[in-house]
């Protein structure tokens, strides 16, 4: 089981090698993991029967996505690199803070690195987050009230924004989408922005948690710059043009190789 799933490390890898490269022909993914056709065939049926890939002739393919990744694909690719991006996170966070969580699957997989932690107080949009964070009974768990939007199990809106902004929380934990090249952080949708926006301004230091996917990535709604945080956690080093940009502006930088 991999993050409430019955997906194994291989089918894991095989999504996640297949969201890269496009189309992958069961020949070629049986070469690559030396094992059968009928293994490789065994992985992909399960992995096109939960959505997260689309069989085709002869081979495998992702699904059409009119927007972003689906969650739950989400919660499956580069998932060892957002485990290693989580625990650095954790040995930031110190017992009692105050922490103000964002939409995505990052930040869920921070918090379930957390629960050994104490004291914490919890605010957050998103309900993983929140259903993770409430199995730890030493935990204060605060969520905003709202329309839950479907799939992600989030809550964004007008009524998302006044909650963080009646905080000041010690830190704020939040992904994005993508960063565009010139430092430019990226999310699908305007509420999405608004959402992370008023955790950076509400929080005393802001972690941005993103793995090396995110470079480059496109998304089409504006919001801050990677400029903008208190400290960047990734798994690999970024784009060297990103990497003088957080030297310049003086953002801590944790590469959780």
């Amino acid at each position: 089981m991999l993050n409430g799933m019955e997906i194994s490390a291989r089918q894991a890898e095989i999504a996640e090698i297949v969201q890269a490269n496009g189309f992958l022909s069961v020949d070629e993914l049986a070469a690559r993991f030396g094992v059968t056709t009928q293994t490789i065939r065994r992985d992909v049926n399960r992995l096109c029967e939960v959505g997260i890939l689309r069989r085709t002739h002869g081979g495998v393919e992702p699904p059409p996505v009119p927007d972003n990744i689906e969650y739950r694909t989400r919660q499956i690719l580069n998932a060892q690199a957002k485990r290693r991006i989580a625990s650095s996170v954790a040995e930031e966070v110190p017992f009692g803070a105050s922490l103000a969580f964002s939409i995505g699957t990052t930040p869920e997989i921070v918090m379930q690195a957390l629960l050994k932690h104490e004291g914490l107080r919890i605010y957050t949009n998103n309900l993983n987050v929140a259903m993770a964070a409430s199995s730890n009974t030493g935990f204060d768990v605060t969520i905003v009230g709202g329309r839950i939007r479907p799939g992600d199990r989030d809550i964004l809106g007008p009524a998302t924004q006044a909650f963080f902004g009646g905080y000041k929380f010690d830190i704020g934990i939040f992904g994005v989408a993508g960063v565009d090249e010139d430092g430019t952080l990226l999310d699908f949708h305007e509420e999405e922005v608004l959402s992370r926006q008023a955790i950076l301004e509400n929080s005393r230091r802001s972690f941005l948690v993103l793995d090396h996917s995110k470079f480059g990535r496109t998304a089409h709604v504006r919001g801050g710059h990677i400029g903008d945080v208190s400290h960047v956690f990734c798994d690999r080093p970024p784009p060297p043009a990103i990497s003088r940009m957080l030297a310049r502006t003086g953002v801590q930088t944790t590469i959780c190789e």
